[in-house]
């Protein structure tokens, strides 16, 4: 992954058109060179890995070689993983992964208390991601990252958490995430290979409001454009049908960790 998220670079699509159907503004439709959608199949999620585990080799080789196989998070009935695969070959250029604590506690909870406003909200733990390298996969972390806030947006889920080591937890700051705990500090992650990474966060109902007080260069991209390509099919997890997480009546969040 880029040490920065090069928001001058990327927009550039393949094609675009107005859709004057709708009430208000013109809304854009942006397509892109890949999809993005959630892994169905035994053959999607090796992909995903694949895909996965080379992005991370080029960081923490030593830590990628246990990601080699799929994990068992990957099968977990409330777990979604996202897919970007190119439309010209098919091949993977991205991939993440989302596990909400409807039926077991976070990952990121292996190594770090939650605070109590946080812990007791429903939670989702988005980790994993992986892109290819270049131009296409700085176009693709943008992709699955708003997928990512989309998914949130579709669920009900309200505050997002994300766990990022140096320099990654730059983006965050860019995106307008704010440090969980004051000090700041770098958190062990002892499921993460015993990295350093600070805990942030983001207030999903709020984001556009913020992204547009601060003119942030990724707001029309999040908010103002329609991407066909990224296509969440509405998937709802089996486990968020059975009620809320323990301990928890409030609305909603997600743990983001941008790995790669």
């Amino acid at each position: 992954m880029a040490p920065n998220i090069a928001l001058n670079s990327i927009r550039r699509p393949a094609h675009v058109v107005v859709d004057r159907a709708g009430v208000g503004a013109p809304v854009t439709i942006e397509l892109l060179p890949f999809t993005v959608r959630p892994v169905r199949t035994e053959a999607d999620l090796r992909k995903a890995v694949a895909v996965r585990q080379a992005a991370y080799a080029r960081h923490l080789p030593e830590f990628a070689r246990s990601l080699e196989q799929p994990e068992a998070a990957d099968y977990d009935g409330d777990t979604v993983i996202l897919l970007a695969e190119s439309k010209q070959d098919g091949s993977a250029l991205g991939s993440v992964r989302i596990q909400t604590n409807f039926r077991q506690a976070l990952h990121v909870e292996e190594s770090v208390d939650l605070p109590l406003w946080l812990a007791s909200q429903r939670l989702a733990e988005v980790t994993r991601l992986g892109i290819v390298e270049g131009r296409i996969g700085r176009q693709v972390k943008l992709a699955l990252i708003k997928a990512c806030f989309e998914h949130c947006e579709h669920n009900g889920v309200d505050t997002a958490v994300v766990s990022g080591r140096a320099p990654i937890d730059r983006q965050y700051e860019q995106l307008l995430f704010t440090d969980v705990f004051a000090s700041r500090d770098p958190v062990i992650l002892r499921h993460v290979g015993n990295l350093p990474h600070r805990i942030m966060y983001f207030d999903i109902a709020s984001g556009q409001e913020r992204w547009e007080a601060a003119r942030h260069p990724l707001l029309d991209f999040f908010c103002h454009t329609r991407h066909p390509d990224i296509d969440l099919g509405r998937h709802v997890p089996a486990a968020w049908k059975h009620g809320l997480p323990r301990s928890q009546q409030a609305a909603g969040a997600v743990v983001v960790g941008l790995a790669a």
